[in-house]
């Protein structure tokens, strides 16, 4: 029932992706959120993104940013860690993973996606075909209509972690 709900992966946060492993499984891109995924909801691109964004590209990896936020949000962050990006993306719409992938030259072996909302980031991925990781956010304040979304997300997990529970015995 909430199978496309899901993560492949669920971590602490962007260091915590093994970027080498899924370089060495075929990933050649990978499509990312930004808000409470790599920065705090609204900050810009800091030293940390940077890093980690030249970190993926030095391993032959593109990147391709997909926010529901506007351009004006997106593009300046974007420019300043060198990644294509999609502004306005409707997630959990499958039509802008797609265009991503069109846009890194990837197809859905090949590219991974990393966000922190079940609602839109992951089961937009999921959808559309593509590993999904989810992180967890970096910060706690959020619009309202987040923070509603996080509540049955915390079920969602819950279910997750008990299924894999289960697989593992």
């Amino acid at each position: 029932m909430f199978k496309n709900l899901y993560p492949d992966e669920y971590l602490d946060g962007i260091d915590s992706i093994d970027l080498e492993m899924y370089y060495n499984q075929g990933i050649r891109g990978i499509i990312t959120d930004v808000d409470n995924t790599i920065v705090p909801h609204g900050a810009p691109a800091d030293q940390h993104a940077i890093d980690w964004f030249k970190k993926v590209h030095d391993l032959g990896i593109d990147t391709c940013i997909i926010s529901n936020n506007d351009e004006p949000r997106v593009q300046p962050f974007a420019d300043k860690v060198g990644s294509k990006y999609i502004f306005n993306a409707h997630k959990p719409s499958t039509k802008n993973y797609n265009r991503a992938m069109e846009l890194m030259g990837t197809d859905t072996k090949s590219t991974l996606f990393v966000g922190d909302q079940i609602f839109t980031d992951i089961w937009g991925a999921n959808k559309t075909g593509v590993q999904s990781v989810m992180v967890k956010l970096i910060d706690k304040h959020e619009e309202i209509q987040i923070i509603l979304k996080r509540i049955p997300e915390k079920f969602i997990m819950w279910r997750w972690r008990r299924k894999l529970e289960k697989e593992s015995k």
